[in-house]
């Protein structure tokens, strides 16, 4: 799958944060003037909204990021998107950036015994 304009600025963007501490930090001060400098395009935030950095290098810690609540009264679906409902077709899985976060299962507070089938003794 190509990646889009949006995508590959981001990219480059996280690429050269990673690369040059120095921009990291301008980044995270100024972020749409560091996006600006870096690929002499304008950062187009849509009214009232803000854009926030922040530096999730640090591996000893788990970030979890927690988005808009989206609301679905006001959503239409176009000719595709109804033909998938009605159709049965699938959509592709959402996949959300950054590493995968492993949660080890609840241990249970007693042993854990098989059940045999009733002609086996235990």
């Amino acid at each position: 799958m190509e990646l889009t304009d949006q995508e590959k600025v981001l990219q480059e963007v996280i690429t050269k944060a990673w690369e040059d501490s120095s921009f990291k930090q301008e980044l995270i001060n100024s972020p749409e003037a560091a996006i600006e400098k870096l690929t002499g395009k304008k950062v187009r935030i849509p009214k009232g909204k803000t854009l926030v950095v922040r530096d999730q290098t640090d591996e000893s810690t788990i970030y979890v990021n927690i988005p808009e609540q989206q609301s679905f009264d006001d959503v239409e679906l176009n000719e595709e998107q109804l033909e998938a409902v009605a159709g049965g077709i699938k959509f592709p899985p959402i996949i959300f950036p950054g590493p995968p976060i492993f949660i080890d299962p609840i241990p249970l507070p007693y042993p854990v015994i098989d059940i045999k089938a009733p002609d086996q003794p235990l």
